[in-house]
């Protein structure tokens, strides 16, 4: 990435995950940050230790549960005593199901249940509001910064032509409603910090796993290739294209 140099520092929240390991990986191959901080429940996992060894200290994997706003503000706190200034902020991560805790996406109003519509606000919206409450701090220096979130096309009201998944389209508009909230108070006391809603197109993930034998041939994106191009799309940003929503390809996306 052009915009990040050797002094610059790097947060992907949600780095064990397909898109959030695959742009750690690419951040560290293809930048000369500092430092990439990788946020994870899971942060002694094989793939980040791999990386450890590979990178040394410019990988830094460390804990934190999206779900504790006390464990989020520990992150802020462990990333601060390490260096004032963030210069980019990736958050890797999304709740669309879990058959586990019986959630799947709704196509009848009457499949909405209020335990799974509130899984799906406390990942896709309370969890992004909240990195960025504890980390604006961080990010707001004399450098360009950005903070991107993963949102999708279906949180588009203008968009939605299908109906249905009452719970992932809902919590990721308000995410999308997040974003471009920040980014407007950030136009007054954080001028140099980009914030970005980007929609990485349907990839081979867990979270896709259920519903790629609906996607057209050419259209089932590889993690490697999705990272990519959301870090093309974040190399290019530019204060005017904060608080809007884009696809992989760098298109608008409607409201």
């Amino acid at each position: 990435m052009n915009t990040l140099d050797g002094d610059s520092n790097v947060l992907v929240v949600g780095a064990s995950g397909g898109i959030g390991a695959a742009l750690v990986e690419q951040l560290l191959d293809g930048s000369s940050a500092r430092r990439v901080w990788a946020a994870t429940r899971t942060p002694e996992s094989p793939r980040l230790k791999a990386l450890v060894e590979t990178y040394g200290e410019r990988c830094a994997p460390v804990a934190v549960d999206i779900l504790d706003e006390t464990s989020i503000a520990a992150l802020a706190r462990t990333i601060s005593d390490d260096s004032p200034r963030l210069h980019l902020l990736i958050n890797a991560f999304g709740l669309l199901h879990d058959e586990d805790r019986g959630i799947w996406p709704e196509k009848r109003l009457e499949d909405i249940t209020s335990d799974a519509m509130l899984a799906n606000y406390r990942v896709n919206a309370l969890a992004p509001a909240l990195i960025g409450r504890y980390c604006l701090g961080l990010l707001n220096h004399t450098d360009r910064a950005v903070f991107a979130s993963l949102s999708a096309r279906v949180g588009s009201i203008t968009d939605n032509r299908l109906g249905g998944w009452y719970g992932y389209r809902i919590s990721k508009a308000a995410q999308n409603m997040f974003t471009r909230d920040m980014a407007i108070e950030c136009r007054r006391r954080a001028r140099r910090v980009i914030c970005l809603a980007l929609h990485p197109g349907t990839t081979d993930t867990g979270l896709s796993e259920p519903f790629q034998r609906r996607v057209p041939e050419g259209k089932l994106f590889g993690t490697e290739f999705a990272a990519g191009k959301l870090l093309e799309r974040i190399d290019a940003a530019s204060l005017e294209d904060s608080g809007g929503f884009f696809a992989w390809d760098g298109a608008p996306i409607p409201w």
